[in-house]
């Protein structure tokens, strides 16, 4: 069932697309009728004209293009990215927006295992707490790198119809939400795909919304960080300290964890604290303005990395849980 408003869009976009030209609209795009056809054919009860008129709406923009082509994550060094993130007006909107939520957060930690302070900050860093979540329509986004951007095409392409199928089962305007310029969404800048996977209703209201509820958005969070094997308990990231003989290709070779706490210690990369010898880890180096720094990613800071495939990512976000999580009692 759709929504009166969806409806009226609809209608309105059927007499828009009457006159518009092939060549100004993704409704006339061959990828885009390829996408709604497969759509169609998994789905019962999709209708192929009123998606490709609301594909029709969707809008190329170039701000997206560029934007995806220079990440922070790749453009930036560790000494200049965290400087984005660990910031006291974060750590002091973090804290406003735990006492607002507290109740919460405990509940989250206490049906998922995820702690607290690390919800928190994965929010903070993604949206600021929900103030920033995004202006871009999610329907040009997606439709810009599906059709539009050929090196993440099959990725984009399989969000948007992830998103024409959210949008359907959860009765919502495909063309008035806002995210990223990647289509995240909500407080916790969920992909569509993430959203029909692992977003909940943590308030048991029948609706499940990241946009504007921050009890489903925390909840969400947490669940999808369960959902990815989160290990309640456990280190996260040790500080290390390294030797002259460490393999130099040993140093940022992958996220998953590889080689043994004991096997990294005896090549001379030593954790700064107690780690069980068995414990898997991935050896991490962060350029800093001189020199550099060196860490052990545990098996929960490869978990981190599952929502943004980045150690700098995850690394902030652990540090700004430490900075939240010594700013109030959690």
């Amino acid at each position: 069932m759709m929504t009166a408003a969806f409806k009226g869009s609809l209608a309105a976009l059927c007499l828009w697309s009457v006159a518009a030209s092939a060549a100004a609209s993704y409704g006339e795009h061959a990828g885009a009728r390829a996408l709604v056809d497969e759509l169609v054919a998994e789905q019962r009860g999709l209708d192929r004209e009123r998606l490709l008129v609301v594909l029709a709406q969707a809008e190329r923009q170039e701000a997206i293009l560029e934007a995806i082509s220079r990440p922070a994550e790749r453009v930036k060094p560790w000494y200049e990215y965290r400087r984005i993130f660990l910031t006291e007006q974060r750590e002091e909107e973090g804290l406003v927006f735990f006492a607002a939520h507290r109740e919460t957060f405990a509940r989250a930690e206490a049906v998922f295992g995820v702690p607290a302070e690390i919800i928190l900050a994965i929010i903070g860093v993604e949206t600021f707490y929900g103030r920033i979540a995004g202006s871009y329509r999610v329907i040009d986004a997606l439709a810009t790198l599906a059709f539009d951007y050929p090196r993440r095409a099959a990725f984009f392409s399989k969000e948007l119809k992830n998103y024409l199928l959210l949008t359907g089962e959860q009765q919502l305007d495909p063309l008035a939400i806002k995210g990223s310029y990647a289509g995240a969404m909500g407080y916790g800048q969920f992909m569509p795909s993430s959203y029909r996977a692992y977003a909940v209703d943590f308030d048991d209201d029948g609706v499940i919304d990241i946009w504007n509820n921050p009890v489903d958005a925390i909840g969400s969070v947490a669940n999808y960080l369960r959902r990815h094997g989160w290990r309640s308990g456990e280190t996260i990231v040790a500080a290390a300290e390294a030797g002259p003989d460490v393999p130099q290709d040993w140093f940022n070779a992958g996220l998953v964890p590889q080689r043994t706490v004991a096997e990294l210690s005896e090549a001379g990369l030593r954790s700064a604290q107690p780690l069980d010898p068995e414990a898997k880890a991935t050896a991490i180096r962060f350029e800093l303005e001189e020199g550099h720094e060196h860490w052990l990613g545990l098996h929960n800071f490869y978990v981190i990395t599952r929502y943004n495939h980045s150690a700098m990512y995850a690394m902030s976000v652990h540090q700004l849980s430490q900075r939240l999580a010594a700013g109030v009692e959690l």
